[in-house]
């Protein structure tokens, strides 16, 4: 019995993302072999493109035309390919189902990755939009086939992603910003939350409050990671979860592109308006774009407020997991013990908090930043990888005219701008705060060197 607990879903999830963080540290450390997952180079057909642009771009017929190209993409598809058909099986799936739509899938994700390499669509939408973008197209249209569906398995493949993701989130990010980036990103995301909680549940008056509170967190987080940790935890439904990151995904596009202009329209400074993006803006790579339109010091302020927002994931989905089952769920005068706790609690985030550990406190001291940097490096791609799988599948699992049925009357959509709108501005009232001088004392600017 306890054999068969360990063979769940999340815990699934938490011994595969281990084996590729395994390899990939053994990889990078001892040289030994190349464990490198297909990373797109940006492409273009060449035209009208400066002098500047053309060296950060290749040719998309030179890049598909090198062995390490397709020795890089067998090596991905091997090894995602073997380690989720292996999960599946211990989860009694049929391999002879299973394989033939992962590896359609595969292409599909292929395909999406290569797209959004492109030199003009890489500058303005990363490939998270375009794979739920290609996943949609298909679903709307000629609709998703049957045998395809053994392969949508859109929750284990991020699970996953975010095991591996974990290692990159070292605890030492939160020395580096000290209290400012804590007290962005840990007093003003919760304050989110409770706000949308409230709001949603009090004034707009949903039922569905797993809904409620994914879309809570995605908004006050990070999007698609914080939205499948905290959904697991509420018992949201597939569904639900595809509403929330569908409609995450869209604004964070939205803010992407618009954030930085009012920025820079509004004269605040790379260091205020960086933190403003990584507190508010949900995708991490959507963070890094924006945080770059302003400038160098921008982006990296965004990115640490981010890293050390992404921390409170595990957190929060621990207290999300406690409150449904000790308030929300509960029955009458039904006692809900640790048992029960523990069983909702999603375990792999004890995976992420792993991964995290080990990288902060084992690997960096043991080796460097530089190997940790290495390592990272590999592993995003995995992680990536099993991101863009899971993005797609989303897109292919979702049907416009049901989410317009599972809308509760424009409610959800109400909910997502209201609670960004509180986000973005108790979020500026922070960083004017904290980081405007007016206050306290302004990071050196060495900080981010």
């Amino acid at each position: 019995m306890k054999s068969k607990k360990l063979l769940t879903e999340d815990w699934l999830a938490v011994w595969i993302g281990f084996i590729v963080i395994a390899v990939g540290v053994l990889a990078v450390l001892t040289g030994w072999f190349d464990f490198s997952a297909l990373k797109f180079s940006t492409w273009t057909l060449g035209e009208n493109l400066t002098e500047a642009q053309s060296a950060k771009v290749v040719s998309l017929g030179a890049q598909m035309g090198s062995w390490v190209f397709w020795r890089k993409t067998l090596v991905t598809i091997v090894v995602l390919g073997v380690l989720f058909s292996a999960g599946v099986k211990l989860q009694g799936g049929e391999l002879k189902k299973y394989v033939p739509a992962f590896l359609m899938l595969f292409v599909i994700a292929f395909v999406v990755r290569l797209i959004s390499a492109e030199f003009t669509l890489n500058r303005y939408l990363e490939w998270a939009f375009w794979a739920l973008l290609v996943g949609l197209l298909i679903s709307n249209t000629v609709g998703a086939p049957a045998w395809l569906k053994p392969a949508i398995k859109t929750e284990f493949y991020i699970k996953t992603g975010l095991v591996i993701m974990g290692f990159s989130v070292l605890f030492s990010n939160i020395a580096k910003f000290g209290l400012y980036g804590l007290g962005i990103a840990w007093i003003v995301t919760p304050v989110v939350i409770l706000f949308m909680w409230w709001f949603g549940t009090k004034v707009l008056k949903m039922d569905n409050k797993p809904m409620v509170i994914t879309l809570a967190s995605a908004t006050s987080v990070c999007g698609t990671s914080a939205a499948i940790a905290t959904g697991a935890a509420s018992g949201a439904k597939k569904d639900d979860l595809s509403i929330a990151i569908s409609i995450s995904i869209i604004f964070t596009i939205l803010m992407m592109v618009f954030e930085p202009m009012i920025i820079k329209a509004c004269g605040m400074s790379q260091l205020m308006g960086g933190a403003l993006i990584g507190g508010t803006v949900d995708s991490t790579g959507a963070v890094v774009l924006a945080g770059n339109a302003l400038g160098p010091e921008a982006e990296q302020a965004a990115v640490l407020v981010k890293s050390i927002q992404n921390i409170l994931i595990g957190f929060i989905a621990f207290f999300v997991a406690l409150f449904f089952a000790t308030r929300v769920d509960r029955t009458g005068t039904q006692r809900v013990g640790a048992i029960e706790i523990w069983n909702r609690f999603p375990k792999f985030i004890i995976g992420f908090f792993v991964a995290s550990l080990v990288a902060s406190f084992i690997v960096l001291p043991l080796t460097s930043g530089a190997d940790v940097k290495a390592i990272n490096g590999v592993l995003d791609q995995y992680k990536n990888w099993a991101f863009v799988l899971a993005f797609t599948s989303i897109g292919l699992d979702t049907n416009f005219k049901e989410i317009a049925r599972s809308m509760q009357g424009g409610k959800v959509l109400w909910l997502y701008i209201v609670g960004q709108t509180f986000n973005i501005l108790l979020t500026l009232f922070a960083v004017w705060f904290l980081l405007s001088g007016a206050v306290f004392e302004v990071p050196q600017l060495d900080l981010f060197k």
